[in-house]
């Protein structure tokens, strides 16, 4: 059997009994996580656009956007559910996908299982076979593109594994749904993103809609070509499915509401106030020592919550000011603050080749490698602080969570949207989602949710 029809056996074939404890452990997590970023991501603009525009797109009464509470097509739902969940860009990280695959792979099974009145247990089993797959396809798709791709190219492949397992598709229309999937996928050139940040991002609702489109396209007998998962070259990385589950290991969860890429400065960052105790009005200038990436970040002044996301300045800027970067530091009413505007002003990113080398190497798998920076804060009484070579929190295995952590970041983000009673309504379900008979319980939990 060679990857292909592997990949497609296990789409087709697995069900919750099937999955080891560990796995539906992290499947549980992953949905907190994910519907926790989600919520916290309704008050900003690009959900309110995408929202409306799925009402408008593919009118339905199949799933519930969660932005507005009305119905649409499944399409539309998971269209607009994928980009509010990764608006404010504190979704989960995954190994060898250099992007987010939850906010895909979220938005796609609730809007199916929703569609279909699969129970949780069934929604948790697609999500494990959404991120099973995206750690492969993704992997490949970067192996086989000179241009870093974002993350709604392999995404639709993962998304239409998804869609695929909880239509039922057998393993035939599967390998045609994947193959459609890849052949329609978007080409999301990121870095152009990251130099002009705008809404289109990482192209997360484009895969989640690709993703079910072509599923809902193989059943009807539609074609697709053989998907990247039969490369010859590639089999050792895919054979293994349904044997090794890399999200177990493979997962990362985020503390701050921007790109990961920004972390371990904000890491250095938090060491050194913990450690020294100085505060925003000591600062006389911040120097970031960073890769390549990192450094392209840049430290332009943000007049949007996507310019503040992908952004070097801003989040240490305001994270020395409220001790923490959720989606009140990098939604727009926060972005006219002056104090924070005059310090970001203050802060400098410096490329260099030992923090280069570092990324290479991690990139390569290479235990010595890390995504590392330096921070040298240099006080107005004349101290200069220097953090040393830190690394951030987006690494793996991460050790750093556990549920309690997780709940307590769902609560913190939710706590902003929702009524207590809701958030905890929410979180008393998710613990125990796998027993819940109807998925749809969700979304109903979510909407009942003004303030």
């Amino acid at each position: 059997m060679n990857g292909e029809q592997a990949v497609a056996e296990f789409v087709a074939g697995v069900t919750w009994d099937d999955l080891p404890a560990e796995v539906r452990r992290t499947a549980r997590l992953a949905l907190m996580d994910t519907l926790g970023a989600t919520l916290a991501g309704i008050p900003a603009r690009v959900s309110r656009i995408t929202a409306e525009f799925a009402h408008r797109v593919w009118p339905g009464e199949e799933s519930t956007v969660l932005t507005t509470g009305r119905k649409a097509s499944a399409v539309g739902a998971a269209f607009a559910n994928g980009y509010a969940a990764n608006a404010v860009d504190i979704d989960d990280c995954a190994i060898y996908t250099k992007g987010h695959p939850g906010v895909q792979i979220f938005p796609t099974a609730l809007a199916l299982a929703e569609a279909r009145g699969a129970s949780g247990a069934e929604m948790l089993t697609a999500m494990v076979v959404g991120y099973e797959v995206a750690h492969r396809a993704a992997r490949i798709w970067h192996a086989t593109h000179e241009v870093y791709q974002a993350c709604g190219s392999w995404g639709s492949v993962a998304c239409a594994a998804v869609a695929a397992h909880l239509m039922g598709l057998p393993p035939e229309r599967v390998q045609h749904a994947l193959g459609i999937a890849e052949y329609h996928a978007p080409n999301l050139p990121m870095m152009r993103d990251i130099d002009h940040p705008a809404m289109v991002k990482h192209g997360i609702g484009w895969g989640a809609m690709t993703g079910i489109l072509s599923a809902q396209l193989a059943a009807e007998g539609f074609t697709g070509i053989p998907s990247l998962f039969g490369f010859p070259e590639v089999q050792e990385w895919v054979t293994d499915i349904g044997e090794r589950y890399i999200m177990v290991d493979g997962l990362a969860w985020k503390r701050y509401a921007c790109c990961a890429w920004t972390h371990p400065a904000l890491e250095g960052l938090r060491r050194l106030v913990e450690e020294h105790g100085f505060g925003p009005e000591d600062v006389e200038r911040i120097r970031v020592e960073a890769f390549h990436e990192a450094v392209r970040l840049g430290t332009r002044l943000p007049t949007t919550t996507e310019e503040a996301q992908f952004n070097l300045a801003w989040p240490l800027a305001v994270f020395l000011f409220d001790g923490e970067v959720g989606p009140k530091q990098v939604l727009e009413p926060r972005l006219t603050d002056e104090r924070v505007r005059s310090l970001a002003r203050r802060v400098e990113a410096v490329e260099t080749e030992e923090m280069n080398e570092l990324e290479r190497l991690a990139l390569e798998g290479d235990p010595r490698g890390r995504f590392a920076s330096r921070v040298v804060v240099r006080l107005r009484d004349g101290r200069e602080l220097d953090s040393g070579i830190v690394e951030g929190d987006i690494n793996y295995p991460q050790r750093c969570w556990d549920e309690e952590s997780l709940e307590r970041k769902f609560r913190w983000l939710v706590g902003q949207v929702l009524k207590p009673e809701r958030v905890e309504a929410l979180a008393g379900m998710i613990r125990r989602f796998e027993d819940v008979p109807n998925a749809a319980a969700l979304a109903l939990t979510v909407v009942q949710r003004p303030r």
